[in-house]
Formats: structure tokens, sequence, C-alpha cells
């Protein structure tokens, strides 16, 4: 397939240039930056040096269309759609990692972003989630990847609801640990070296994380009922990946077996989602780098809660990984092609 990756200097577009660039059936005929534009990539970013001879140009959606049939749009929020609009109309397959086609209601996606720049498109995005959502995205043009930290908490969480295991009448706590590289290339004092290294803070608390919406709308269609969440998320000192913890009340007492066995049920043909053996806690340093979510579940022995864990890349599985993974299934590939990375230890 020929690919363009569009937004391709940031830290999620580099990742995808990695990985496609190792997919044995991506050919990568396009990359755009309009702040790099006509520099060679591997001069721009020396770890990709001798692996590619393209340059950066900047986005023009028709001029790429003739060439891609298949497009990754990395751009910020809201700059996104109109690049997807123009990609769209010209029969390009979008995946768009950005949160403009996440939400399906115009109007919870404007109290969060703004006024939607592409509406029209809403009803035609699948979210993008392979383990959850598939079927529809082996028959869409446009893919919604979805964020890291709410494939972080879908992954373990959507099994329980899937199965009417939790008590939804009261809210679900869950607390997220992500490396700064979540926040992309952002100059701002908190993500400096000396205010991040040897610390760990929550930040965004109170309801107000962008990432929470899009997690209440895919866990209330998993429940086919309504799901609130409460979220603490968290900077860690670490460049990559992301653990989650997800505490939910289980309609009738379930053991640690019970609950890993519906993880164990849920994923047990998925290449991606490693469920853990009993006793055993995901960690960053197990899957960074990779495409690999792992999950566990506990039973808490004194409130008889559910303790419901996972770790992932960030920029992979969060990411790039999982849009090249949606990609995969779309086009009938493989899909686990270009994806079967074990993870960076140490």
């Amino acid at each position: 397939m020929r690919v363009a990756v569009v937004g391709a200097s940031g830290y999620t577009g580099l990742e995808l240039l990695r990985i496609l660039l190792r997919h044995p059936d991506a050919e990568l005929v396009a990359v755009t930056s309009e702040q790099r534009a006509g520099r060679p990539v591997g001069e721009a970013f020396p770890s990709l040096r001798g692996l590619t001879e393209l340059r950066f140009e900047a986005a023009d959606p028709v001029a790429l269309a003739k060439r891609a049939e298949v497009a990754f749009t990395a751009l910020p929020h809201a700059a996104s759609a109109p690049v997807v609009r123009e990609l769209y109309a010209q029969g390009v397959v979008v995946a768009d990692l950005s949160a403009d086609f996440r939400l399906r209601d115009p109007e919870l996606y404007a109290k969060w972003y703004g006024a939607h720049p592409a509406p029209e498109l809403l009803d035609a995005a699948v979210y993008g989630i392979p383990e959850l959502t598939r079927d529809a995205l082996r028959g869409t043009q446009l893919i919604a990847a979805a964020g890291c930290y709410p494939t972080s908490v879908l992954l373990p969480l959507v099994p329980f609801l899937r199965e009417g295991l939790l008590a939804l009448d009261r809210t679900l706590f869950v607390d997220s640990k992500s490396g700064v590289s979540g926040a992309g290339r952002t100059l701002a004092e908190e993500y400096l070296f000396a205010e991040v290294d040897g610390s760990c803070r929550a930040y965004k608390v109170g309801g107000v994380h962008r990432h929470l919406p899009e997690m209440e709308q895919e866990a209330s269609a998993a429940a086919r009922a309504p799901v609130s969440l409460t979220f603490v998320p968290h900077l860690l000192p670490a460049i990559r990946g992301i653990v989650t913890s997800v505490f939910a009340q289980p309609l009738r007492p379930l053991s640690a077996d019970d609950a890993r066995g519906v993880l164990e049920a849920a994923y047990a043909d998925e290449p991606f989602v490693r469920v853990l053996p009993p006793g055993e806690t995901p960690r960053i340093a197990a899957v960074r780098g990779s495409n690999f979510c792992d999950v566990a579940a506990f039973a808490d022995a004194g409130s008889g809660a559910l303790v419901l864990l996972s770790a992932l890349d960030n920029l992979v599985k969060g990411a790039g990984g999982q849009a090249v993974q949606c990609v995969n299934l779309n086009r009938g590939l493989p899909e686990t092609a270009g994806l079967l990375e074990a993870p960076l230890v140490p």
C-alpha cells in the first residue's frame, strides 16, 4: 500500500515513520511537516538517516491523494479535520490520530475542543481500537485512532462491561501515569527535565482532561448503559509508557481467578493484548517500544472491589502502532504486519 504521513515530525509522526519504514507491505511515498518542509528526513531526524530518501513537504491533500492510497494524519486537534476532509473527498483511506473524529456527538466535541471543523464526517468515522472494533474497521474509509489514556483504560475494562459484571450506579475510578512524550513537543516549564526528573504529580484533576469524554463514550457503548468515570492522570519522570489502574465494584463477588478468566476469554486470540499470569502486574519496561498492552485483574480481599491494570507504550499501542494495526485490518493485511517488534529492554 502507498502511504503518506501528514504531520510526520512530532513524536507520534516519527513513531509512524519508524514502523512504516519496516512494514513489509507499506511504501512510504510522502511525509509532511510545515516547519521542516524541504529538509531530508534523515537530516532533520538522525535516527532515520539512511532509512529513507524522502524529504519533508508542505501538506497538500489533493497532491498527496495522487500518490497515496492511505494517509495517517498526526496533526493537532482541530487542525487535522480540514486536512482529513480533503483526503477523504479524494477517496484516500485516512487514519487520524487526533481527537477530531473520536467523539460522535458534535456538541460534546464543541464542549471540549471548540466547534467541529468537519461535523459531516463524524458518522463515517470508526473508533480505532482493533480488539474492540475490529469488524467495523474493516469497512471504513475513516479511522479515528483511539487516545493513549483511553486505550489503557478500555482494554482492561471493556470485557467486564460487555459481560454486565460491574455496578454502574457507582463511579469507576481510574488512576493513570504517563511518560512526558504524551504531551508532544510542548515547550512548557512543567515538561523540562529539571521539573520532571525524580518527580511524579497529578495534573488536570477534577474531570477536565480531554480524554475523559472519549473513555465514557466507549465504556457506555460497551455496557449499553451510561458509565461514569473519575479520571486522575499523573506525569511520570519517563519518556514513554502508561500504567493504568481501574477500580470497580462487581455486581457479585469475583475472585482474582474469575476476573482473570474474563480477560483471558476476551483476549485469547489477540496478538497484542497479553493477559499476565496470576500475581504479576503490568510494567512499562515490558512493553516499551512495542505494540503490546499487558493487562491483569485482581480482587481486593477487603472491599471486594476489582482492580484492573494495564501497561502500554503511549507512542505505539497508544498512537502510531495502533493506527497501523487498524490500517492493516482495513486493507486486508496481516494484523501484525510491521508491528511484531520486541519491547526495548532495558
